[in-house]
């Protein structure tokens, strides 16, 4: 479509096809009655030539050239020249043989103020008829067409009024053409920005992109990005080119960027160093020199302001209002994206600080020659994605095994989900493991992700596997071999891509004899076995647990650090801990919160001492006298030597017995121990009973 405007407030819209109707409707609206009809075919003929060759035209200057002098000949004009009073007048296209020096620049003020043509004779060596008409544009009130021509007659004067306000109109319509096509060129050009913003992920790096493509969209020398610091009252330029750092910090009442900040308006600067709200402490510290200037506010999706946006030195001339415009736009772009940024790397903060305090939380205590060969044994199975059985007594830290796996390894970063098989029925299962689409059962009232899918890239600890129902086995077993989960009622395959460690404190191989438990199941499973000794069979980790676990309670408690007395260590020693690790974590967090002071006494653990606490490992009312003398003898005996950490001479000397006596009645109770020893078993030997 073209908007031809001629005269006040005459305008009209044509299509393309419709130029020679255009041409002829300007002819007769704007001088149908100002010469005579005779000259009506010339004028339509012009106005028609001047629209067609526009529709095709994108270069003002070039479509002035080739149709002034076109005009010119038809006219019978030795020369016609086109003035702009910039702010001194100058030709801006000229044609034929005429010099332009011989045009009065009063007579052409003339014609601008009087908004009217003029026919008059030039005297001099240029000696003949002069025709000056104005030409007014939506931009510019500034243009004199001027005709020069011995034969010239005055009588044209309204034939070239019809061609100048003609004229006009066609600059009118490069004019927005030239405009429009600069917009599309700038949203081209902020639809890549986004695309390339969207794949930046840290906040330094995004600010020196949007900087570049700001600079390439608004062709202008510099950009920067300040964001406000509200908390300290200052914005922080960044990146601010030319300073040492790449950054700069200034008050936020300081200059353009301040007064955008608070009044959250943009501004354009045509002459920073002659406006008293600018400030020159950026170029100060840069040594550059501002000359013009666009500075807008970012606000993110909120209304939240964030900052200020600044575009620097227009390439050619002055910033204008389309700039105003396409860097409005811009900033939106660029709020969302730094917005986005942040939160993402808030994020990571978290999940990394997260990460750090539960890998802290996570650590296997103890020097025993036992947890030294288990911590060796993980971190071998860490960088591998090979499934693990763990098994162990209930409370010896099947799961802080399975936590310790995770976190040395390289799926640290990703998700660790714990399910208790044995708290779920064989109908919940599915569901929870698997996870269920809307409608697939009566509560199912919205899709529900399962443990695989929400454990993808990370672990799923499946613990109490020895509890899981036949039902369930079988779905397990079908999932671990094809990588692939079906939501319950879904019938899409889903990817999964989650290790899998399992933990039980039953005798899985006994399981499965009993046809209790799958053996293809076991043997998917059981690809790596870490069997967990119990604590009673490693005593020297006690002390080392125990102090641990008093220090994160008394934290907790927020009282000083608590010790224990030397009879409260010889009294944790003696017990068997039936619950093993469990048991003596709950016991420390029981006296960090109750203790009365600030050492443990043996009496402040009287309480773990309790003839109930004892009876799993009481000999069974099964066997004799005899045989159960003897196995009371050999656990007194073993307890003994475990928590004196294997020193045999410390051991006799606390069971009040000679070495050589207790090495001869390891011997008579036929415990295996006795022959570890071979000098001490000869001595034995030696002696008599």
């Amino acid at each position: 479509m073209i908007r031809i405007s001629v005269g006040n407030p005459v305008s009209a819209v044509f299509c393309e096809s419709e130029i020679p109707v255009a041409a002829r409707w300007i002819a007769w609206s704007e001088v149908s009655h100002q010469f005579p009809v005779s000259d009506a075919p010339q004028m339509i003929g012009i106005i028609e030539r001047l629209i067609e060759s526009v529709a095709v035209a994108s270069v003002e200057e070039d479509f002035l050239r080739q149709q002034l002098a076109d005009i010119c000949g038809e006219l019978g004009a030795s020369g016609v020249g086109l003035f702009d009073r910039a702010p001194n007048w100058v030709v801006t296209v000229q044609s034929g043989r005429w010099n332009s020096a011989d045009i009065p620049r009063d007579l052409l003020a003339d014609v601008l103020d009087r908004d009217s043509g003029v026919a008059t004779t030039l005297e001099g060596p240029a000696v003949g008829t002069l025709i000056a008409v104005p030409v007014r544009t939506k931009l510019s009130g500034g243009r004199v067409l001027t005709f020069v021509g011995r034969h010239l007659s005055a009588e044209i004067l309204p034939l070239t009024v019809g061609i100048a306000r003609t004229l006009g109109s066609c600059l009118d319509i490069l004019s927005d053409r030239g405009r429009a096509d600069h917009r599309i060129e700038c949203l081209r050009g902020i639809l890549k920005v986004s695309l390339k913003l969207s794949t930046v992920q840290e906040t330094e790096p995004l600010l020196e992109l949007i900087a570049r493509e700001a600079v390439r969209i608004l062709r202008c020398d510099r950009a920067s990005i300040f964001l406000w610091d509200r908390e300290h009252q200052e914005v922080v330029a960044c990146p601010a080119l030319g300073v040492e750092g790449n950054s700069l910090r200034f008050s936020d009442r300081t200059g353009i960027v301040g007064e955008v900040i608070h009044s959250a308006k943009l501004l354009r600067v045509d002459d920073a160093y002659h406006d008293a709200r600018f400030s020159r402490k950026v170029d100060v510290a840069s040594g550059y020199k501002t000359r013009n200037l666009l500075c807008a506010p970012l606000f993110d999706g909120e209304h939240k302001l964030l900052g200020a946006f600044e575009v620097i030195n227009k390439n050619d001339g002055t910033f204008t209002a389309d700039d105003e415009t396409t860097l409005d736009d811009l900033s939106i772009q660029v709020a969302i994206a730094l917005k986005n940024t942040r939160e993402r790397e808030s994020l990571l903060r978290s999940h990394r600080q997260l990460t750090e305090q539960l890998t802290k939380g996570v650590s296997l205590i103890g020097e025993s020659p036992a947890m030294q060969a288990m911590r060796s044994t993980i971190r071998r199975l860490a960088a591998t994605d090979l499934p693990v059985l763990i098994l162990g007594e209930s409370g010896t830290g099947k799961e802080v095994v399975a936590q310790t796996l995770h976190f040395q390894g390289p799926r640290a970063d990703r998700p660790f989900i714990a399910v208790n098989c044995a708290a779920l029925t064989e109908t919940l299962l599915e569901s929870e493991l698997f996870g269920h689409e809307k409608g697939a059962f009566t509560d199912a009232r919205e899709m529900h992700r399962g443990k695989f899918e929400v454990a993808e890239g990370g672990t799923i600890f499946l613990d109490e596997i020895g509890d899981m129902s036949l039902g369930g086995q079988a779905k397990l077993l079908r999932v671990l071999e094809q990588k692939v989960i079906t939501r319950v009622g879904g019938s899409q395959a889903i990817p999964i891509n989650a290790r899998v460690i399992a933990a039980t404190n039953a005798h899985l191989a006994e399981a499965v004899r009993a046809r209790k438990f799958r053996e293809d199941l076991y043997f998917r499973l059981n690809v790596v076995t870490l069997d967990l000794p119990p604590l009673r069979d490693r005593p020297e980790d006690i002390l080392a647990l125990a102090e641990h676990f008093l220090n994160g309670f008394a934290i907790q408690a927020r009282r000083p650090k608590l010790e224990l007395s030397a009879d409260a260590r010889k009294r944790m020693q003696a017990h068997t801990w039936p619950g093993n690790v469990r048991e003596l974590r709950n016991l420390m967090e029981r006296v960090a919160f109750l203790a009365p002071n600030d050492v443990v006494a043996a009496d402040d653990l009287a309480f773990i001492l309790s003839p109930d606490q004892n009876r799993s490992h009481e000999p069974s009312l099964d066997l004799g006298l005899s045989e159960a003398t003897n196995q009371f003898q050999q656990d007194f005996i073993r307890r003994g030597i475990r928590r004196v950490r294997n020193n045999m001479s410390e051991a006799a000397r606390l069971l009040g017995l000679h070495r050589s006596n207790l090495y001869r009645k390891m011997r008579q109770l036929g415990m295996s121990e006795a022959g570890q020893d071979e000098d001490a078993e000869m001595l034995a030997g030696e002696l008599p009973e």
